[in-house]
């Protein structure tokens, strides 16, 4: 059996984006035992995947702003004793940043992550024992997807599997989820765009879920549901509780963020909203059926997500 070790930290996106190469190794390596070190808000997410056999939270996001606490270098501490524990056969750090490097440098086995020249933060690469070159230019998926079999010694196949199944429905009857929350102002689209397409929705008998995962996004989906009659915003919940909502949707419309990826990853009917940034490099990718409208030059209006939405479901 071979131990891999995956680093893959953060964001929601990146975790889920990192999944096709957990299915393409597990596929690719028989018996091979993968363990990855996600951010502790990111673990139930990454436990979702049936082919990993540990998740092993980090804190960095905690850590960073409780410095001077006692308690968090106790936490530092821990962290650092439960991955030196065990010998891994490889490392293998996706991420490619600074602090992703440092935590791959903490465990034991052979360290690999990508070169200086595929790497956004180039000195990461000298913290590894083997590099590999990956085009910057390439989808981050299929940097995952190469990086983790060039490290294995495997082709990745053509076809991207998230390796996810769908869990059991809970929610009654046909819904939608909007998806309006994104983790930047520019990348968020106009309220009276979700509200249009949202009344769209309810008057095709769909009703209308609204997530959220701050108190902004909160607000904003309780001025969404005001307007559009019938709608529902969801309690604030564990990312794997999201995720199943999200599985059993008959549709998602969302803006460039992390959870609009999960759809993807489900085969959920997706519409993808992009404002202001490139849907080539971070996008959604998948088998399922999928529209993605905008592009760093600017939003969709809400009648072309319509338009897409009724392509999708018929």
């Amino acid at each position: 059996m071979s131990d891999i070790l995956i680093i893959k930290t953060s964001s929601l996106g990146d975790v889920v984006h990192q999944m096709p190469a957990i299915t393409d190794a597990a596929r690719a390596v028989p018996g091979l035992r993968l363990s990855w070190v996600v951010e502790e808000a990111f673990a139930p997410l990454a436990a979702l995947h049936p082919s990993v056999a540990e998740v092993i939270p980090v804190a960095t996001r905690r850590w960073r702003s409780k410095l001077t606490a006692r308690a968090t270098w106790r936490d530092v501490g821990e962290f650092s004793t439960r991955l030196r524990e065990p010998d891994f056969d490889k490392v293998i750090d996706t991420q490619g940043l600074i602090r992703s490097a440092i935590i791959a440098r903490l465990a034991h086995g052979e360290r690999h992550g990508y070169d200086a020249a595929s790497i956004r933060e180039p000195l990461a690469a000298r913290f590894y024992d083997v590099t590999h070159t990956v085009d910057r230019g390439l989808h981050a998926v299929t940097r995952n997807r190469l990086l983790t079999g060039l490290s294995l010694g495997y082709q990745p196949p053509d076809e991207i599997d998230y390796g996810l199944i769908r869990p059991p429905r809970a929610e009654d009857g046909a819904y939608v989820v909007l998806l309006h929350g994104t983790s930047r102002t520019s990348k968020e689209w106009r309220a009276e765009d979700w509200i249009e397409i949202g009344q769209w929705l309810q008057g095709r008998g769909l009703q209308v879920v609204l997530p959220w995962g701050t108190e902004a996004e909160r607000q904003t989906a309780e001025r969404l549901s005001a307007a559009i009659a019938g709608s529902r915003v969801l309690p604030k919940q564990r990312l794997d509780l999201t995720a199943q909502v999200i599985a059993n949707a008959a549709l998602v419309v969302g803006v460039d963020t992390g959870l609009m990826h999960l759809a993807a990853a489900y085969r959920v009917p997706l519409v993808g909203i992009y404002v202001s940034t490139d849907p080539g490099l971070t996008g959604p990718v998948g088998s399922g059926p999928m529209s993605v409208l905008g592009s760093k030059r600017g939003a969709p209006t809400a009648q072309q997500a319509i338009e897409a939405a009724e392509r999708l479901i018929g």
